[in-house]
Order: structure tokens, then C-alpha cells, then sequence
């Protein structure tokens, strides 16, 4: 019965895959195991008393509006109180740039749609985000994954590796990045790099697309302007999302484009969803107009700051000499790299964590090609205080397990992200 429908699936829903964190999730719900895996924000940090009461007053004073189909760009106060804070950021725009959207995962879904035919090349960072990875494969793109260090993408061997598939015939579209606090690697791209990945797409007519869902939460060190800052030719599609400073069940985002690439890409939302819900919309608008977006992210990065920090402290104090990992001065993850002599298979271990009661999301899923077996993700921002330490103390045990089976101690450097 599981090929029953096979042959009716298009070729596109034939090649694709389901998300290894999503599927992951389904086997940790379980109360007693402490979950590194998903990337979620905290429940403590839901403005649940704001919310209320704004939609409270949205029902007694708009409903009408509210409830209502909304145009397929968005409500307009709200595409003008985001462009508003891009240009906080030093991103030039206005609201007939910016698309709200459900969620910053729905924009990759239409950037994918709109320009990536059949072989066409979307560059990414080797790890890199997997529903990104997916979204783009799922239009039957195909992905080049690059190097990456503690400083984000190497421009140098970017540069080098789009010559090489420009001279061998690869139609390239875009350069896909998350240069602040990376999912999963957890590291941030300095300045020159960001000017670095501009100079790139201009000398090879590239788009770049910027995914930074993650910059509003730094706990230490500088604020970097986005690359989209420093993009003078429109080239930059920049997305963002509510749902790490206001709450993930909103599924409201936004992005920031030239403005033919906006109208090109609400065409294709028009025909995706109509419209991105109008009555969570309107809740994001008051958050912001209310002055609580504001006064709320300070309380959400002294949270999840704090749960960092015990996180490091519990890997330097648990983990084995021999484990090196990130150390990110923001975001929600950390990425943690095993001694490897070819053995040792995060997702294979993933198994005994999960008798542990620990669990994890596995290197592998963040590349193309399967590398990053040694490689895991952990998320710090959900799990309690208490059941951090306790978790990287199971999760401690489990890798030193792993490592007398695997009896040699040589570290393969599948992934140099400066770990």
C-alpha cells in the first residue's frame, strides 16, 4: 500500500524529503527525555499577557478588518512599521518593498518558486539551514554547499567555487547566507565578509538571499548591519520572522526586496496562500505600534542568554577534551563537533542518547552530500535551566561511549567552522 500513489506523485514530490528535525521531534515528545533538538524558542518568553490583551482589542474595536481576507503583501501599517525598523538597521527601503509573509520559511518556499528552474544553483554554507536546503531542492534546484569557519562563509573559497561552476556551465541564481548567529553553526559574519559576499554577486550578476531570523537575540559583543545594508543594486532579498521575538505560532514574517523582485514574488504567494492571515497580522502590527516589541526583546535575550551560558559552562565541565564546539554570541544554537577516524556517526548515536533520555539533532542533515556524521546541533534556548546540565551531563556519557567503541581519537575536520 506505501507505493499505492507513487506513480501520480509529480517528479518534484517523488524527490522530496522529510525534515530530519521535524521527524526527530515526533520521537522526543516524551516528558522524561531533555530535548537539545528542535530549534524552539521558550514559552517563558511569549508576551502571553500582551497578546491577550491586544487581541482582545482588535475584537471589540476592528474585528470587521481583522477577520478578514487582507491583500496578498500584507497589511499596510504593518509593512510600514517593519520597513520602519529595517531602516534602523541601516536597510534603505519602504513599505512597497516588504511582503509579510507566514513565516521567513514561506519566503524561501516563493524565492524558490520564482527563480530557481530545473539544475539552476543556489549556493549555500556547508552546514546550512536543512528547510532552507529543502525548499530549495523541492523546485528541483540543486545545492552547493561551501566551507564555513568561526567567522561564517569563506568568501575566499565562495569567489573560487562559483568560477569553478560558472566555467563548467552551472547556471547559479543565488548565494544563500545567514551571517548573524547561523543556524545550525551558531557563528556570525564579520563586516568585511558581508561587503566580501556583495562584491561576489555583483562580479557574477547573483542574488543573495539573507535569512536572519536571529539578530535581534545577541547576548554579547557587536551589532552588525545586515548585508542588506550595504547592497546598493537591489540584489539582496533579506527575510526576517516574528517568531523568535514575539511567538513561532503567529507564523508571521517579512522580506525586504527590489521592488520588481517583490511584485514578482507576490504573484506567487497570491497563488500559494492568498494572503498571509490578516487577524495575526494585526496582533504583529499593535506589538510593534504598542511599543512592546521593544521592551520585550531585552527580556528575551537576557533569558536566553543566561540558558547559553549554562550550556557552554556544562559542555566545558562535562564534555570530553577532545569534543570542540562553537561558542556564539547569540541565536539559540550551538554546533559541537566529535573526534572522528571515521566511526562515529552522530545520527547512529543519536539512538543510545535517546536511552539516555537526551536527544539531539545530527550533523547530517544540514548538508547535501551526507558529511557532518561526527556533527551535532544543540538547542539551548527551550529546555529549563536544571535540565541543560543535566542533559549535556547524559549526553557527556553517551559520547564517551562512543568514543572507547570507536577506540582512535584522530578528529576528521568534516565542517571547519573554527571548532
Amino acid at each position: 500500500m506505501g507505493d499505492k500513489w507513487e506513480e501520480l506523485f509529480s517528479h518534484r514530490a517523488q524527490q522530496m524529503k522529510a525534515s530530519d528535525i521535524r521527524e526527530l521531534l515526533k520521537l522526543v515528545q516524551q516528558h522524561d527525555i531533555i530535548s537539545f533538538a528542535g530549534g524552539l524558542p521558550n514559552p517563558l518568553a511569549f508576551p502571553t499577557k500582551e497578546i491577550g490583551e491586544i487581541t482582545q482589542d482588535i475584537l471589540n474595536n476592528d474585528a470587521a478588518n481583522a477577520l478578514q481576507y487582507g491583500p496578498t503583501e500584507g497589511i499596510k501599517p504593518l509593512r510600514q512599521k517593519i520597513a520602519e525598523r529595517m531602516q534602523k538597521k541601516g536597510i534603505e527601503c519602504d513599505e512597497s518593498q516588504v511582503i509579510v509573509t507566514t513565516g521567513s520559511q514561506q519566503i524561501l518556499d516563493l524565492v524558490s518558486k520564482v527563480f530557481l528552474n530545473r539544475k539552476d544553483i543556489a549556493i549555500a554554507s556547508a552546514p546550512s539551514y536543512l528547510a532552507g536546503l529543502s525548499a530549495f531542492m523541492s523546485y528541483e534546484g540543486k545545492v552547493e554547499q561551501t566551507p564555513m569557519d568561526s567567522q561564517g562563509m569563506l568568501t575566499d573559497v565562495l569567489r573560487e567555487r562559483i568560477h569553478s561552476i560558472h566555467r563548467h556551465g552551472g547556471n547559479i541564481k543565488f548565494i544563500y547566507v545567514l551571517p548573524t548567529f547561523h543556524n545550525p553553526a551558531g557563528v556570525t559574519m564579520p563586516e568585511k565578509r558581508r561587503k566580501d559576499v556583495i562584491d561576489i554577486a555583483k562580479d557574477y550578476d547573483l542574488l543573495i538571499v539573507e535569512d536572519d531570523p536571529y539578530s535581534e537575540l545577541r547576548y554579547t559583543g557587536t551589532e552588525l548591519k545586515p548585508i542588506k545594508a550595504f547592497d546598493d543594486e537591489g540584489r539582496v532579498i533579506y527575510t526576517s520572522t516574528f517568531s523568535k521575538i514575539l511567538t513561532p505560532g503567529l507564523r508571521v514574517g517579512w522580506s525586504v526586496a527590489d521592488p520588481e523582485i517583490t511584485r514578482k514574488i507576490v504573484i506567487a504567494k497570491q497563488a500559494t496562500d492568498l494572503c498571509t492571515s490578516t487577524f495575526n497580522q494585526y496582533i504583529a502590527y499593535e506589538y510593534m505600534a504598542r511599543g512592546y516589541i521593544d521592551k520585550h526583546i531585552p527580556k528575551i535575550k537576557e533569558l536566553y542568554g543566561r540558558k547559553m551560558r549554562i550550556m557552554l559552562d556544562a559542555m566545558k565541565k562535562y564534555f570530553p577534551k577532545s569534543v570542540k564546539w562553537t561558542e556564539p554570541e547569540g541565536g539559540m544554537f550551538i554546533w559541537a563537533s566529535l573526534p572522528n577516524a571515521g566511526k562515529i556517526d552522530t545520527r547512529e548515536m543519536l539512538k543510545e542518547a535517546l536511552v539516555e533520555k537526551v536527544a539531539y539533532v545530527p550533523g547530517t542533515g544540514f548538508y547535501v552530500d551526507g558529511s557532518g556524521k561526527n556533527c551535532m546541533r544543540l538547542n539551548f534556548t527551550h529546555p529549563e535551566d536544571n535540565d541543560i546540565v543535566t542533559g549535556i551531563k547524559r549526553l557527556a556519557k553517551v559520547i564517551e561511549d562512543e568514543l572507547t567503541k570507536s577506540k582512535e581519537y584522530k578528529f576528521l575536520d568534516t565542517a571547519p567552522i573554527g571548532v
